[in-house]
């Protein structure tokens, strides 16, 4: 894969399960509303997507060692990975309960997250377990404080 993509896709698909995540957690446990939470979801696929887009543009951009095609395929990698990655989400909320929806929800998160930990650490030659746990954990701690932030704010504001 070449760099361009690969930093785009990897950052794309990185941010597009772990923010998805901890914005769905989050508003479910705030809210309890469907509505909501696909709101959620839309957001963060086109506002998100853009936004990590252009920090990735820019990124490349301030390191002086890329041609412009090289920086547009970073971006444009990115957008379109953080967005259909993001996208995916909104798949179990239409099919299922809410409660359900989101523990398919992070099932799901968890498990692209670890296949691509699972690929990133046999690319680089490491321990695939080391480099999944870390991922894995990182997306668990988001999940966990977004869940307890959601209930906090619900608990503020009624």
């Amino acid at each position: 894969m070449k760099h361009s993509l690969k930093i785009g896709f990897s950052f794309g698909i990185t941010s597009g399960i772990i923010t998805t995540l901890g914005l769905i957690v989050g508003l479910n446990s705030g809210t309890h509303s469907k509505l909501a939470v696909i709101g959620g979801i839309l957001t963060i696929a086109i506002a998100d997507a853009f936004s990590d887009a252009l920090g990735i543009h820019i990124s490349e951009e301030s390191e002086n060692r890329h041609t412009a095609k090289e920086i547009w395929l970073s971006t444009i990698s990115t957008l379109l990975s953080k967005f259909i990655f993001a996208m995916t989400f909104i798949i179990p909320v239409l099919l299922f309960n809410l409660t359900t929806a989101i523990i398919v929800s992070i099932v799901w998160g968890l498990l692209i997250l670890g296949l691509f930990s699972f690929y990133l650490a046999r690319e680089q030659k490491t321990k695939a377990w080391k480099v999944i746990v870390e991922h894995e954990l990182i997306a668990i701690v988001v999940i966990v404080l977004t869940h307890f932030v959601g209930y906090w704010i619900s608990s503020l504001f009624s």
